[in-house]
This record gives C-alpha cells, sequence and structure tokens, in this order.
C-alpha cells in the first residue's frame, strides 16, 4: 500500500504550489525530501522545507527566477538554491547527487537525475524519504517508513562507511536516537559509532557545538548522553565530560519544570561539566561558543550554595539566578520556595550613581565606586529601603571617607 504525505499547514504557504510547478513538480522532476518529510508523516511541526529536484543547478536557478522568485545561489557548488517565497518564507531545492569522493568532513559530489543514487547517499533511512508535491505519495528505497513508525535510527547501507563519508554522523546518530528513537539504538549503528567515536577530532569545533546544543535542546537528551558517555562518544573531543556530570543533567532536567524552565543547552552544558569556570571557559572556547554563550557558561559553572537567599541572588544575577537555582545543591523543596519567592518580583533601580557621592564631597576615582559598592551592598541586606534611606547611607558613608583621609 502506498503511503501518502498527509496535508500540514506547510504544504499551503503562500506561493508554493506556484514554485513546485515552475519546477516541473508535476512531471516528477521536483520532490519533497528528508525533514519536511520525516516530521509530517509523524504529526510535527515543519520549519524548514527541502526538495530534491532532477533538474540541474542553473535550470533551477532559471525556472525559479521566471517564476517571478528570488533565487538565492547558496550552496550552487553542492547543488542548492533558496528560493524565497511571497512572506519570506524560503525553500531549499537541491539537484539530485551522488558521492565523487569524500574525507568525513567534506564530499565532491556529482549531479544525477537518479533518485536512488541521491537516497543512498543520505544518512539514515528516515531522512531518505520522497514524497510527489502532487499526490503526496511517500518513494522509500530503504523501509524509512517502518524506521519511522518504530523509532529506528538505521544508517543505509554500511554504518562504518557511512561514518568514514561524514563523521559528524556519530553525533547525529546520537541526536535522532534521543528525538525520535525508541528502545535501544540499532545495534549496528551504535557499535560503529563507538569504534569510530575518534574521528570526531577531525570535525571543526564549531560542527561538533552546533549538534551538542541540538541534542542537549531536546525535551529529555539524559539516556542518550549517559548511552555516549558510556560508549565513550565524548572522551575524544569533550574530556570533561564524566559520569558526576551527566548525573547532574539528570538531576537538572527532572528540576526544570519546577521553575518552569524550557530546555536550554547552555544551562544543561553547565550541568554537564565540573563545577570551575576555568574548565568551562576552555571548554567553550573550544566548542567556539559565542561570547555570550561564553560568559554564561562560565558564570552557571559556578552556582550558589545551599540556603543563597533567592532576592539577593537575582538582584545580582536577574538574568541567571533561576538557571543559577536550578544547578544548585538546594534540594527540590528549597529550589520550590525559592522559585517562589522571585514569582512576580522585580528588580528595583539602586536609586544613587557615582556622581551623587562626588557631589557629596568624595574625589572622583576608587574611593567612589568602593563606597557606592559597600553602600548597596547594605541596601540589599536591608532589604531594598526607600530613597531617603539611600541618601543617609551615601552622606553617612562621604562623612566617614572624608574622616579617613585627614
Amino acid at each position: 500500500m502506498t503511503t501518502r504525505l498527509p496535508d500540514a499547514p506547510w504544504r499551503n504557504r503562500a506561493g508554493l504550489a506556484e514554485l513546485l510547478a515552475a519546477l516541473g513538480a508535476a512531471d516528477d522532476a521536483t520532490r519533497y525530501v528528508g525533514g519536511a518529510v520525516r516530521d509530517t508523516l509523524l504529526g510535527l511541526p515543519v520549519s524548514d522545507v527541502d526538495c530534491a529536484t532532477a533538474l540541474a543547478p542553473e535550470e533551477v536557478v532559471k525556472r525559479v527566477r521566471k517564476a517571478g522568485f528570488k533565487a538565492v545561489p547558496t550552496g550552487l557548488a553542492h547543488g542548492t538554491i533558496t528560493a524565497v517565497l511571497p512572506d519570506g518564507a524560503t525553500v531549499e531545492v537541491t539537484t539530485l547527487r551522488r558521492d565523487v569522493s569524500t574525507d568525513g568532513r567534506r564530499a565532491t559530489v556529482a549531479f544525477t537525475d537518479n533518485w536512488r543514487e541521491d537516497a543512498e547517499r543520505r544518512d539514515f533511512t528516515i531522512n531518505a524519504l520522497f514524497a510527489s508535491p502532487i499526490d503526496g505519495s511517500v518513494t522509500d528505497y530503504f523501509g524509512g517508513i517502518d524506521d519511522l513508525a518504530n523509532g529506528h535510527i538505521r544508517f543505509i547501507g554500511d554504518p562504518l562507511t557511512r561514518i568514514a563519508e561524514d563523521h559528524l554522523r556519530i553525533l547525529r546518530f546520537f541526536r535522532f536516537h534521543a528525538r525520535f528513537g525508541k528502545g535501544a539504538p540499532d545495534a549496528a549503528g551504535l557499535a560503529a559509532c563507538a569504534a569510530r567515536a575518534n574521528d570526531l577530532m577531525a570535525l571543526s569545533r564549531e560542527r561538533i557545538a552546533d549538534e551538542l546544543t541540538k541534542l542537549l535542546a531536546l525535551p529529555d537528551p539524559h539516556p542518550t548522553i549517559a548511552l555516549m558517555h558510556d560508549e565513550g562518544i565524548f572522551a575524544p573531543v569533550l574530556p570533561e565530560i564524566d559520569g558526576d556530570g551527566v548525573a547532574r543533567l539528570a538531576r537538572l532536567i527532572a528540576r526544570e519544570p519546577i521553575a518552569h524552565a524550557a530546555p536550554d543547552a547552555v544551562r544543561r552544558l553547565a550541568a554537564l561539566l565540573p563545577r570551575d569556570p576555568a574548565v568551562a571557559f576552555q571548554v567553550a572556547s573550544r566548542l567556539r561558543l559565542s561570547n555570550a554563550a561564553r560568559g554564561r557558561l562560565e558564570l552557571l559553572a559556578a552556582p550558589p550554595s545551599p540556603g543563597t537567599a533567592p532576592v539577593p541572588l537575582a538582584y545580582r544575577q536577574p538574568q541567571a539566578a533561576v538557571d543559577l537555582l536550578l544547578l544548585s545543591d538546594a534540594d527540590d523543596a528549597e529550589l520550590a520556595a525559592a522559585i517562589a519567592a522571585l514569582d512576580g518580583w522585580q528588580r528595583p533601580q539602586f536609586p544613587i550613581k557615582g556622581g551623587d557621592l562626588v557631589k557629596l564631597g568624595l574625589r572622583p576615582g576608587p574611593q567612589v565606586a568602593a563606597a557606592l559598592q559597600a553602600i548597596e551592598r547594605d541596601w540589599l541586606d536591608a532589604g531594598f529601603p526607600d530613597e531617603q534611606w539611600v541618601k543617609n547611607a551615601a552622606e553617612a558613608a562621604v562623612d566617614q571617607a572624608l574622616r579617613e583621609r585627614q
């Protein structure tokens, strides 16, 4: 029986039918492929739409533009054109390909008009599904539909060969298992990934970071992360991840609902790493994370001790207080009480600045900064009293500083 792609909102995007008509979908020259097909069969929302086509890249550009759409040659050497729909949504259109040579990091390809050849070069059976835009009929060369139904992530062909072609497939195997897998992972795939884990060292750190953050952002990646640790997958590129880190990740994920916290890759990476800002900095640098992510990871590497008052913590770290509390050693009851204390709390504005102390008689310089910090600390400890309290404290601090200077 032919499997057909069900209707879905993305299939009715403005301009998509006209684009596919221009690309010869009625003549089976262009089909949907990959994630859009896979996720629609699972009833999941689709954001990125990819198409495969038997048309040459230059012909794709010509037809897209003739139909009145913008065509961006995002990967022309590899046959990929990005077509822009009227509402700004994009569709990636890639000419059918076969690999000529691979080195584990990149491939040299040749274009083809053979659909099976193109499917054979894809990684997993569930990602090698094509669907007709006309009647939704799904073409499945390798049993991907059954694997999708069974939650079975399986390499197309020999796993060791597929990993040798692109080492990133090791991490993708685990990410797709965490997202779609049911039960134990494919034995042959797991064995191949474990045997070739050292191949990850040949990859750019940006590609590793991208896969890791996608994995950590899934609803519950802990069982897969634990499996990766047990199989030695992290050892070549992230040896800092140990059993204690895996246990901290499990605890964090279990506690996130207490704070109504959505999955967050940086927070979860902080749980995996030792509680040492220097180590966090080293890992963030190695993975070439953004400056913002690097700074956040360093901050989260030193969570507060149990019993830390939540409001002062939130005042000092307004963007990270909840994350720090989640990563702390406070028990669940203490965490829940701390989160409740922050519910609806608004960070008050400290009512004076350094210039105010200068007007009261202090000379500009380090003495002003030290006095300002001391007043703010006392104000925080006193529970944010009113502006008059701060003014009195400022006058007292200046008087004390002036006496000490005499």
